[in-house]
C-alpha cells in the first residue's frame, strides 16, 4: 500500500490549498439561506476557487465511468448523506440541514473538507446530530499521532456517535489525500477488519469525514447515480477535515 508520504514542499502547498478552501467554504456557507438554490452556491464556490488559482476537483470527477460529477461542490440536504448534485431546482428552506463537501487542487495539491449547517430554525434532532457529528470528528482527530492506528480513530468516532443514539454510515469512508483526491489509505469511521489497520506516520495527509445518520446506518443511491440517501429517510450530517500527521501529533489543515 502506498502511504503517499508528503515532502516539505508538498505539505506547504497543501497547507495553502486548505487555507484558501476553508475561507471559500466559509463564504459559500454565509450565502446559504432559505430561498437560495444549491446551484447558486455551486457557482459561487467555483468562481472563488478559480479566482485564487485553484481548480474544483469534484467537477468532472468520474468521467472515465461515463457519468462525470457536474458540480464544483456536493450539496446534500436532510436525508441526503453525501454527493448531492447542485441544481437550480433545489431551493433551500427553513428547517433544512445543508451539507456542503468541497475540494480543490491548488499548486498541485488537493484539499478536501465538508461542513453541515442549519438553514433557519431546525429541529432539536437536527441540531444534535450536527453537533455530535462534528464532535465525533474532533474526537477521532485527537487520537492521531505517529504510531496510532486507523482503528484508534475509528473507535473514537464510532463510540461517540453511538453513545448519543446515532449511527455511523458504513458504505462510505475517509481516505488519504493530497496528490490526488482519493489516495490508497481508507479511513472508516467505525471499527472493521475489512480495511487494513494502517499505522500513521509523519507526512501522511488524510481527509477524515464521519457521515452520521439519525436512524439506520444503511444508505441507498438515488436515481441520479450520485446522491447517497439514508435508507430510512431520516436526517444525516457530515463533517470533514484534511489533516497532517506531524512528528508529535496532528495538524488540522482546514481549520487554519
Amino acid at each position: 500500500m502506498n502511504l503517499f508520504i508528503k515532502n516539505e514542499q508538498e505539505i506547504a502547498s497543501l497547507r495553502e490549498s486548505c487555507r484558501h478552501l476553508a475561507r471559500i467554504l466559509d463564504e459559500v456557507l454565509a450565502e446559504a439561506r432559505a430561498g437560495v438554490s444549491t446551484l447558486e452556491l455551486d457557482t459561487l464556490a467555483e468562481k472563488r476557487m478559480r479566482e485564487v488559482g485553484g481548480v474544483p476537483i469534484f467537477k468532472g470527477y468520474g468521467a472515465e465511468s461515463g457519468r462525470p460529477f457536474p458540480g464544483s461542490i456536493c450539496s446534500s440536504i436532510n436525508e441526503e448523506v453525501v454527493h448531492g448534485i447542485p441544481s437550480k431546482d433545489r431551493i433551500l428552506k427553513d428547517g433544512d440541514i445543508l451539507k456542503i463537501d468541497i475540494g480543490m487542487r491548488y499548486q498541485g495539491m488537493v484539499s478536501d473538507m465538508a461542513r453541515s449547517i442549519a438553514i433557519g430554525e431546525v429541529s432539536a434532532e437536527a441540531k444534535r446530530i450536527m453537533q455530535v457529528t462534528e464532535e465525533s470528528l474532533l474526537r477521532g482527530i485527537d487520537t492521531l499521532k505517529p504510531g496510532a492506528k486507523v482503528s484508534d480513530y475509528a473507535r473514537a468516532v464510532q463510540n461517540h456517535v453511538e453513545k448519543n443514539g446515532f449511527s455511523v454510515v458504513r458504505d462510505l469512508v475517509g481516505h488519504s489525500v493530497g496528490r490526488e483526491l482519493h489516495e490508497d489509505v481508507q479511513i472508516p469511521n467505525y471499527v472493521t477488519r475489512d480495511v487494513p489497520d494502517v499505522t500513521f506516520v509523519p507526512g501522511m495527509t488524510l481527509a477524515l469525514e464521519p457521515m452520521v445518520n439519525a436512524g439506520t446506518y444503511e444508505v441507498e443511491i438515488a436515481p441520479d447515480d450520485w446522491t447517497f440517501i439514508s435508507a430510512d429517510d431520516r436526517l444525516s450530517a457530515h463533517f470533514e477535515d484534511t489533516v497532517l500527521i506531524t512528528e508529535d501529533g496532528v495538524e488540522i489543515l482546514t481549520r487554519p
